[in-house]
């Protein structure tokens, strides 16, 4: 929230007003495996009236975290009433953001003020996240047998190896009937 104070003044010089905001560190709607660095939220979506901004758990520096807050705060501007349209896009601009608009960054005068932020606040109070975030192993495909007559399968398992190779689910057909199953076992 300190970063949302020193960014807008930014925003007033040129003739825009912040709304009360809450900045949280988290996975934006699409989850962890997105690539969204932020999101903000409509103050319509949230009991309280206030843009909600999620900055993602993955970024590096200060600096990422600032340069995604500006743009999130554009948003904020405009209440996310325009996406990243002529509202957003203007706005975006007028503070110093450049690039596609939906990934717009902060160009080279705002990157210098940036850097000038995050000196000021000093350590960024964050532990980040390594995604995506490594899964077990699976286990290997267990080895197996397949019947060449009809082609039922199944899994070797070492403790059954003694006990021969599967019988054909074709061949066992009436072997229970005349009692030739128990012969085999």
């Amino acid at each position: 929230m300190a970063a949302v104070d020193h960014l807008v003044p930014i925003f007033e010089a040129r003739g825009y007003s912040v709304p009360a905001v809450r900045v949280s560190v988290g996975f934006p709607s699409t989850g962890g495996k997105g690539r969204h660095l932020g999101q903000c939220w409509s103050s319509k979506a949230a009991e309280d009236g206030l843009n909600q901004i999620f900055i993602a758990p993955h970024l590096k520096t200060p600096l990422d975290f600032l340069d995604t807050l500006v743009h999130e705060l554009v948003h904020a501007v405009d209440n996310c009433e325009s996406g990243h349209g002529e509202g957003f896009k203007k706005i975006a601009l007028d503070v110093g953001l450049k690039g596609p608009m939906r990934s717009a960054g902060a160009g080279d005068h705002l990157k210098q003020d940036l850097i000038r932020i995050a000196e000021k606040l000093g350590v960024f109070p964050h532990g980040r996240l390594s995604l995506p975030i490594p899964t077990a192993q699976k286990a290997p495909k267990r080895p197996g047998a397949k019947c060449a007559k009809c082609g039922y399968e199944v899994v070797m398992l070492k403790k059954h190896l003694d006990l021969g190779p599967p019988i054909c689910p074709k061949d066992m057909e009436g072997m229970e009937e005349t009692g030739e199953w128990e012969n085999k076992n």
